[in-house]
């Protein structure tokens, strides 16, 4: 359940900064963003942060499950800036790779 809410953290982090221009260049090279799409990042990075809690609530219970989300978003966020300073495609790789690696990961029962 750990590392669902970990790929769903990085996920939305991930969207997140794909909402904003500057983040947007690094990864596609393109400044401008449509309208569309800025909604459907931003809406879609939120949504994945809020549903990252929600395996770490479920297995460890209010308390603990909200201390161990605090501490996934900032271990998330950490990585996703270095890459995004130094290898932004990669960032995007890794975004894409992280929900199919925490269903993985769920089914195991990790």
């Amino acid at each position: 359940m750990i590392g669902l809410g970990f790929a769903l953290a990085y996920a939305g982090f991930s969207a997140l900064c794909l909402a904003m221009e500057r983040h947007h260049e690094q990864v596609f090279r393109s400044r401008r963003i449509p309208p569309w799409r800025r909604l459907a990042l931003a809406g879609g990075g939120w949504l994945l942060l809020g549903a990252s809690a929600l395996p770490l609530l479920q297995a460890l219970g209010w308390g603990m499950g909200l201390v161990f989300w605090a501490g996934i978003l900032t271990v998330t966020a950490m990585p996703l800036a270095m890459l995004l300073t130094y290898a932004p495609r990669l960032a995007l790789a890794l975004a894409g790779l992280s929900l199919p690696a925490g269903l993985v990961l769920l089914l195991c029962g990790a």
